[in-house]
């Protein structure tokens, strides 16, 4: 067993965990409080949803094959590339809503690229981390002609 294994009763000489120093507790809340303004999750997501929460749209922004084949419910398809000022307002989005983008999963960057052309725009977005991979490992409803059958990627 290595250094630092819990049980052992030698301390390390070095922590990997302390190796670069901690953030004053003022920084640290304003890192904290800029990454939640621009990310969700699944739960909340899908618990504001459920319970009828207003002020967000959630929007799909794989491509339109994908989105028919697995979404979540209620949820409008915008595929990333397509996002532009034109396209924004064909689907009826408002900028009174927060977007909530998401994508296939954490290993996709749709939902980034998506939320970055709808920021540029003027829109107010927020990323929803784990994508529909991780909406669907939480076990929360999807739609489509594959629904639950659908791969977790594309």
């Amino acid at each position: 067993m290595g250094a630092g294994v819990q049980g052992q009763d030698r301390a390390a000489a070095f922590s990997f965990v302390l190796e670069t120093g901690t953030a004053d507790p003022v920084v640290a809340r304003q890192h904290f409080a800029a990454k939640l303004s621009v990310e969700t999750d699944p739960a909340d997501v899908h618990a504001d949803l459920e319970r009828g929460a207003r002020g967000f749209r959630v929007v799909d922004v794989r491509g339109a094959l994908h989105y028919e084949r697995c979404h979540i419910p209620g949820a409008l398809n915008l595929p990333a590339r397509s996002i532009n000022a034109d396209t924004v307002r064909a689907a009826g989005l408002s900028g009174d809503d927060v977007i909530v983008v998401y994508c296939w999963g954490p290993g996709c960057n749709g939902s980034t690229k998506a939320a970055l052309r709808l920021s540029s725009l003027g829109y107010r977005v927020k990323e929803m981390i784990g994508g529909l991979e991780y909406w669907r490992r939480e076990g929360h409803p999807v739609e489509g002609t594959l629904g639950e059958s659908a791969p977790l990627y594309g």
